[in-house]
């Protein structure tokens, strides 16, 4: 492990994000709000740490980098971003204490959407507004970003790559990392910009619809207003949401191909058949369980039903209705959604869809095999087969999501947290999903889950964001050793 040269790169990260900052300071500005002085604050102090990082361990070169380097970076840049992006809501005091602050900068970063926030509405517009864009940075990575756009990062970038892109095969567009990476940046871009104009002709102001959009686009969830996007109760916005939530929950490698002019792929792709066409059932079986119990229209029951089903199954989060009424097969359908998540390759988190079918394929050749134990079958993904060591990977994935999951929802009712708000803001954090059932609900958030049960469920969001193996190989003493 070459620590100084590890060091060095988190550094210029650090660099990076302090430059970022200068966004919602001139947000801050233009509103004259309280933010000016924690963001400006927060500037220095971010810069200074990345410079001194950066001029402290200079000097090493590293012609390639290994798995364990990659990882580390990875790691290490992450939490470097979220504690230092929980400066402004530390410093600005209206976050609390400083778990609260690294909670919300977590929760950010990791797209995840769960708050401490009891009065959204009551914190400064700056402080919102790097609320939103810390998701919107999160959602395609900050590594991935400065790969796209730092050259030192060119070398050994697909190890960076590789570690920090919410998939089980990353997809390799162009020859170069740094060029892979800039084409899913552009394509990241372009949907955002449409979604701002398209949010603005709905009605909302070009704060919000930048906030929102920052928040959406990374299956984020965060919103502006206290009751989401319930607040405007307009059906063309929640429309527009769940367009472009859908469009965030699929592979952008399929997004980038239909911008070359094959909308095929999208059919062509077996995992995006599998995702829609779940999408689908799940909204009309949601549909017809709350039409007549809770909502005696039809429209009303597809609306509210089609909308959260999508803001959870993309793990975005958005609410537009209090789930929490609904009866027991809806709620528990959001619940399993909360597990499945979205497709590989998307913004979106949760076990993620190519896993599933991975693993219902593993469980029929092994059916199979107990009828013709001497036959040689493969499992296949749109007619190639699939590597033992990436089904090794996937089931390894698994078996660890569903291992952590249980350990951490019994830490947390250890701490004495209820039954259901445990199970669920547990499923919420490592899915990076947002809103649970019981004290974490739609309409309430996570601000009274005790100071340790906060640290464990930071932990689960990053472990989420970061697909497990990135940040639990580091608990393993073979990772330290030379």
């Amino acid at each position: 492990m070459r620590w100084r040269y590890i060091l060095n790169v988190v550094g210029i990260l650090t660099l990076f994000l302090g430059l970022t900052m200068f966004f919602p300071l001139l947000v801050a500005f233009y509103y004259r709000d309280d933010s000016i002085y924690s963001i400006l604050i927060s500037i220095g102090i971010t810069i200074f740490s990345g410079i001194l990082l950066h001029f402290m361990f200079k000097g090493e070169k590293v012609e390639n980098l290994s798995k364990r380097e990659g990882m580390a970076i990875v790691t290490f840049g992450w939490s470097s971003a979220c504690l230092f992006g929980a400066l402004p809501f530390y410093i600005g005091g209206e976050f609390g204490s400083f778990v609260n602050a690294l909670f919300e900068s977590v929760s950010g970063f990791t797209t995840t959407g769960s708050s401490i926030l009891t009065n959204i509405e009551g914190v400064s517009m700056g402080l919102l507004f790097w609320r939103s864009l810390i998701q919107w940075f999160g959602g395609m990575g900050i590594i991935v970003l400065s790969i796209a756009i730092l050259p030192f990062l060119g070398v050994g970038g697909m190890q960076l790559y590789k570690a920090e892109v919410p998939s089980p095969v990353p997809d390799k567009l162009k020859p170069r990392i740094r060029d892979t990476a800039m084409v899913l940046w552009k394509v990241y871009a372009l949907f955002s910009l449409a979604e701002i104009i398209f949010l603005m002709l709905g009605g909302m102001n070009l704060y919000d619809a930048l906030c929102h959009t920052f928040t959406t686009m990374p299956t984020g969830g965060f919103s502006t207003k206290n009751a989401s996007i319930a607040h405007y109760d307009s059906v063309y916005l929640d429309f527009v949401v769940f367009f472009f939530m859908l469009a965030a929950g699929i592979n952008f490698s399929l997004h980038y191909q239909m911008l070359r002019g094959k909308p095929l792929a999208f059919w062509k792709d077996s995992e995006c058949r599998v995702f829609l066409g779940a999408v689908v059932v799940l909204i009309l079986v949601v549909t017809f369980n709350i039409f007549g119990s809770v909502y005696q229209s039809l429209g009303q029951a597809f609306r509210y039903s089609s909308f959260q089903v999508m803001s959870i199954i993309t793990t975005t989060g958005y609410a537009t209705a209090d789930y929490e009424q609904w009866p027991a097969m809806s709620r528990l359908i959001l619940l399993l959604c909360m597990f499945t998540g979205a497709s590989a390759g998307s913004t979106g988190g949760g076990i993620k869809w190519l896993r599933i079918m991975l693993y219902f394929k593993y469980c029929y050749r092994e059916l199979f095999a107990l009828l013709h134990p001497h036959a040689v079958t493969h499992i296949k993904i749109a007619g190639k087969s699939v590597p033992e060591d990436v089904m090794r990977s996937v089931m390894g994935f698994l078996a660890l999501y569903l291992g952590l999951f249980c350990l951490c929802s019994v830490a947390l009712a250890g701490l004495g947290v209820d039954f259901v708000t445990s199970f669920s803001a547990v499923a919420a954090t490592l899915g990076n999903i947002g809103p649970g059932l019981g004290a974490v609900g739609p309409v309430e958030n996570f601000a009274n889950i005790p100071v340790l049960g906060k640290w464990l469920l930071i932990w689960c969001m990053l472990l989420g964001r970061l697909e497990i193996f990135t940040v639990i190989i580091l608990l393993v003493p073979e990772f330290w050793r030379r």
